[in-house]
């Protein structure tokens, strides 16, 4: 691993440990990346079920950044992002791997499965003040 992308995955981590809510050991940060294009969910284990936490907006430019390291005809399509026991490792699928008829949905719930097991994932729910954020007027 060159050294650029060695401080991009380090400060990865730091945005990840930002979230005091939580604590950072058993977090899973699974993206999908294309270019102008960045889909983070981060989740954490918390024992009994699997906490899904709102993606950072400040993940967003970072991941791109990470993304683009990489040789144009080398560019990886997903990271898995874990934290356990104060170390990240942090693995890259290619669009090669990924089946495009899966649903994103679903591959990344068989990813979280893969590093937390077959837990039940909780999603905050929607309150009213996060209709106000996603309206635009043009």
């Amino acid at each position: 691993m060159d050294f650029q992308t060695e401080n991009m995955l380090n400060a990865i981590g730091q945005i990840l440990a930002q979230d005091q809510e939580f604590p950072l050991n058993n977090t899973l940060l699974y993206a999908e990346v294309d270019f102008n294009w960045v889909s983070p969910s981060i989740f954490k284990d918390l024992g009994d079920h699997i906490l899904y936490r709102s993606s950072y907006n400040n993940l967003t430019y970072p991941l791109l950044d990470l993304w683009a390291l990489s040789d144009l005809d080398k560019r990886w399509s997903a990271i898995e992002y874990v934290i356990r026991n104060g170390r990240f490792d942090a693995s890259f699928t290619y669009s090669e791997d990924l089946d495009p008829e899966e649903d994103r949905g679903d591959r990344r719930d068989r990813v979280v499965r893969k590093y937390f097991g077959d837990k039940p994932i909780r999603y905050p729910p929607f309150s009213d003040d996060d209709d106000d954020e996603d309206v635009f007027e043009l």
